[in-house]
C-alpha cells in the first residue's frame, strides 16, 4: 500500500524541510531535493508510522468496545435476586 499525502500538506511538508536544513544545517536546498527527501521518508518510514497509528486505533477501539459490552450488557436472571434482596430489607 502507497502511502499518499495530499498536495498542500506535501507542499508545507517540503518548505518545511527546506527550512530545517536552512536553520539547522545552515545549508541551502531545493524544492526538488527537499521533495525526493520526503519522497524517501515517506516510503521508507512512513509504514512504520503508519502501522504504529493502526496499532494504536485498533487498541482504542478494543477499550470502547468493551466499555460499550460493561455498558450495555444485562444482568440474567435477576429477578431472585432482587426477590432475595428485598425479603431481606424486612
Amino acid at each position: 500500500m502507497s502511502i499518499e499525502i495530499p498536495k498542500e500538506a506535501r507542499q508545507q511538508a517540503i518548505a518545511s524541510i527546506e527550512r530545517y536544513f536552512l536553520e539547522n544545517r545552515d545549508e541551502k536546498i531545493g524544492n526538488v531535493t527537499a521533495g525526493a527527501l520526503l519522497g524517501f521518508f515517506i516510503e521508507e518510514v512512513g509504514p512504520v508510522i503508519y502501522n504504529l497509528a493502526v496499532a494504536q486505533v485498533q487498541e482504542r477501539l478494543q477499550m470502547r468496545v468493551m466499555e460499550v459490552d460493561l455498558e450495555i450488557n444485562e444482568s440474567e436472571f435477576p429477578y431472585w435476586r432482587k426477590h432475595d434482596t428485598a425479603k431481606k430489607r424486612k
